[in-house]
C-alpha cells in the first residue's frame, strides 16, 4: 500500500489489508459504519426462484457486465473471490450493434450479473439486453441508485440486489450478497414504486466466506501489525523467499496478505492468488476428506483391514493392518521408501515416449510401470515397526490412496477435484497444476540440482509423489490460500458450505477429534499437543485445534473454540530446504499474534 498518496482513506477502502496503513484503526471503523448503512439499505427483489445466493457455483460460467458503475472493478474483484468471473464493459462495444455484439460474446456464459446505475437505466439497448436474456439464462442485477428509478425495470423479473447507496463498500456488499458471503437482512421499508411496495423483498442467509476488515470480528487491525514484522523477519533471515498469510474468523476473511517474492531474486512478487505446493497438507486436504466421504457413504469401514480393500496386500505383513491404525499413523509403517537414489539410468529418459510416459519434471520422464515394478513392492515388502506406537509415515496415506482408488475405481485426484474442489469453487486447488495454470502463477518449491536438474515449478517437491507421477495420497496437492480457507471453513461449519452439506457434523467431529491414547492425532488430522517444548501448533491454540503442516513450509490450523482458520503458505524449501522457518517459529508466532489480537478485543 502506498501511504504517500494524498487520499489515504480511498486507498484504505480499496484494500483488504487495512491494518498496514497508519490510519488503519480509524479506517476499519469507518468501513464498518458504512457497511452497516449499506446492509440496512440493501434489499433483494424478484428472488422467487431462490437464485440468490448462487449455489453449485463450480458448474456456472459467470460474466459480469457494467457500463457506468465507477466501482465496477471493486465489485468484480469480490465476485472473483467466489468464482471465476469474466468482466465485460458495455462501453467497449461501439456502434449501433454494440449490444448484439455483447450478446454474442456472452453466448458461452450461463450466468450474467449486470451492474446498473441510474444513468444506465436510460440506456434502452441495455434494458432490452436484460429483458432478452432473463429467460435464456441466469441473470442477476446489482442496482445502485434511487429507488424511484426501479420503475424502468418493470419488465424485469430477474433478481435485483438493490442498494440506494453508491459507494465502494456498497459494491463489495452486493457482490458478496450474490454468493452468500453476506446475508441480505432487510426488506423495503417504504414503498418506492408501484411494483415495489412496503415489505417487498427476500431475505437470505450467509452461506460462504465474507471478506472484510478485522474490526468486523472485534479485532483492532493495529493488533495484527506484528504479522508484518514476523513475515519480514522470515525473509530477511532467508527462512523463505516469500509467504502468504490468511486469517478467517467467524466465517470472515479478515487478513490475507502476501510477502516477498517467488525466489530470492526480487523479480516476481508473491500474490495472495499464488498457487503453492502444500506438501503434506495433501494428507488432510485430499486423502482424508475422500476417506471421510466414503465412510459416510458406507463404502469404507475404518475398523476393517487393508487386505479387504486392497487384495495385493493379502500375502504381506500389511494384510491385517486396520484402516483406523493407518489413519492414526499407528500401523507400524516405516516413514518412507528410497526414491531417486535408487533410480537407474535405464529407468528415466530426457524425452517422453511410450516407454517413458511419466513426466516427473521438465526433461525427466520415468519408465512405464516403474511404480508397479519397483516402488509398490518396496512398500509392500517394507518392515513393520511396533504396531500401536505413533510413527509418522508417508506410506500411510499412500496406502489410503490405494484403498480409496480401489473402492472408487477412479483416481484420487479426479475424485477430490469433482467431489470437493469444483463443488466448492476452489479455483486453483488440485493436482498437476500445469495442466490448468501458467507457471508464473505457481511458486517454485526447490532448485533440484542433484536429481531433477531444474527448478520445481508446478511439479511436486516430494520425491515419492514425483515418481508416482505427481498424484499421491501424502503429497501432490497445489492450492492458493483462499481455496484452502474455503475447504477448512466448510469443515469448521461441520461440513456445510455454499448451501450444500458435504459431511454430516458427526463425521467431521470423528475425524478431527483426538482418537489415540498414544498420540495427539485424529483420523488423518494432526492436532493440538501441549507436551512439546513449545505448545503445538501455537502457544495459545485451544485443545480443539486440528490441521496439518507441510514440508514446503505450509500449514492450516482450524480452532473451533475461536471459530478460526489460519493458513500459512511458503516455499521454505527454495532453493534448498532450510530449517530456519521452524527454528524461528515463524508459523506459530504469527498464529499467536492472531490469538493475542482476539484476546484484546474480547
Amino acid at each position: 500500500m502506498n501511504e504517500n498518496k494524498p487520499n489515504c482513506l480511498l486507498i484504505i477502502l480499496l484494500a483488504f489489508t487495512l491494518f498496514n496503513s497508519a490510519c488503519a484503526q480509524n479506517s476499519g471503523q469507518i468501513y464498518l459504519r458504512e457497511q452497516k448503512l449499506v446492509e440496512k439499505s440493501t434489499v433483494l427483489l424478484n428472488n422467487n426462484n431462490s437464485l440468490i445466493p448462487l449455489r453449485n457455483v463450480g458448474n456456472l460460467k459467470i460474466a459480469s457486465v457494467h457500463l457506468s458503475n465507477q466501482f465496477a472493478s471493486g465489485f468484480d474483484s469480490l465476485l472473483n473471490k467466489y468464482a471465476q468471473v469474466q468482466s465485460f464493459s458495455v462501453a467497449g462495444y461501439t456502434g449501433k450493434q454494440n449490444i448484439i455484439h455483447l450478446t454474442n460474446d456472452l453466448k458461452l456464459y450461463n450466468t450474467i450479473i449486470v451492474q446498473l446505475t441510474e444513468a444506465d437505466l436510460d440506456n434502452n439497448q441495455l434494458i432490452k439486453f436484460i429483458t432478452d436474456n432473463q429467460q435464456q439464462r441466469n441473470l442477476i442485477i446489482a442496482y445502485f441508485g434511487k429507488g424511484a428509478a426501479l420503475d424502468k425495470l418493470n419488465e424485469v423479473n430477474a433478481p435485483i440486489v438493490y442498494s440506494d447507496r453508491t459507494s465502494l463498500i456498497a459494491a463489495y456488499f452486493s457482490a458478496q450478497a450474490i454468493f452468500g458471503g453476506v446475508a441480505i437482512t432487510q426488506k423495503i421499508a417504504s414503498s418506492i414504486t408501484q411494483r415495489y411496495r412496503f415489505g417487498s423483498g427476500f431475505l437470505t442467509e450467509k452461506t460462504r466466506l465474507e471478506y472484510t476488515v478485522p474490526e468486523a470480528v472485534g479485532i483492532n487491525a493495529n493488533n495484527l501489525q506484528d504479522i508484518d514484522k514476523i513475515a519480514k523477519e522470515a525473509m530477511s533471515e532467508h527462512a523463505t523467499p516469500g509467504c502468504v498469510v490468511l486469517v478467517a474468523k467467524d466465517g470472515k476473511v479478515i487478513f490475507n496478505k502476501a510477502y516477498g517474492y517467488h525466489t530470492y531474486a526480487p523479480d516476481l512478487p508473491d500474490k495472495i492468488t499464488d498457487i503453492f505446493d502444500v506438501a503434506s497438507m495433501t494428507k488432510i486436504s485430499a486423502t482424508t476428506i475422500a476417506a471421510m466421504q466414503l465412510k459416510e457413504e458406507g463404502k469404507l469401514n475404518i475398523d476393517s483391514t487393508l487386505r479387504y480393500y486392497w487384495p495385493v496386500t493379502r500375502n504381506t505383513n500389511k494384510a491385517n493392518l486396520q484402516i483406523r491404525e493407518i489413519l492414526l499413523h499407528q500401523a507400524g509403517l516405516i516413514p518412507d521408501i528410497p526414491t531417486f537414489d535408487k533410480i537407474k539410468p535405464a529407468d528415466h529418459s530426457a524425452d517422453s515416449s511410450a516407454d517413458y510416459p511419466i513426466k516427473v519434471n521438465n526433461g525427466y520422464y520415468l519408465r512405464k510401470d516403474y511404480y508397479k515394478d519397483i516402488m509398490l513392492p518396496a512398500m509392500l515388502n517394507s518392515p513393520l515397526k511396533t504396531r500401536g506406537q505413533y510413527v509418522y509415515s508417508d506410506l500411510s496415506m499412500i496406502f489410503m490412496q490405494q484403498v480409496i482408488e480401489n473402492i472408487l475405481a477412479t483416481s484420487l485426484n479426479t475424485y477430490v477435484q469433482q467431489q470437493f474442489y469444483n463443488r466448492l469453487s476452489m479455483q486453483t486447488a488440485g493436482f498437476l497444476p500445469l495442466y490448468r495454470f501458467s507457471f508464473t502463477q505457481i511458486v517454485p518449491s526447490e532448485d533440484d540440482e542433484v536429481y531433477r536438474h531444474s527448478e520445481l515449478v508446478g511439479y511436486v517437491n516430494d520425491p515419492t509423489a514425483a515418481l508416482m507421477g505427481g498424484v499421491a495420497g501424502h503429497a501432490g496437492l497445489f492450492a492458493s490460500a483462499n481455496d484452502l480457507a474455503i475447504l477448512y471453513q466448510m469443515l469448521l461449519n461441520k461440513g456445510r458450505y455454499g448451501g450444500d452439506q458435504f459431511f454430516k457434523p458427526e463425521t467431521v467431529d470423528l475425524f478431527t477429534s483426538k482418537q489415540s491414547p498414544v498420540s495427539r492425532r485424529g483420523l488423518g488430522f494432526d492436532r493440538w499437543d501441549p507436551l512439546t517444548d513449545r505448545k503445538y501448533p501455537s502457544e495459545l491454540a485451544s485443545p480443539d485445534t486440528y490441521g496439518h503442516t507441510g514440508y514446503t513450509g505450509t500449514c492450516v490450523w482450524v480452532d473451533p473454540k475461536y471459530n478460526l482458520v489460519y493458513i500459512f503458505l511458503s516455499n521454505r524449501t527454495y532453493p534448498k530446504a532450510s530449517s530456519k522457518l521452524g527454528s524461528l517459529s515463524i508459523r506459530p508466532r504469527i498464529q499467536d499474534v492472531v490469538y493475542k489480537a482476539i484476546a484484546k478485543g474480547m
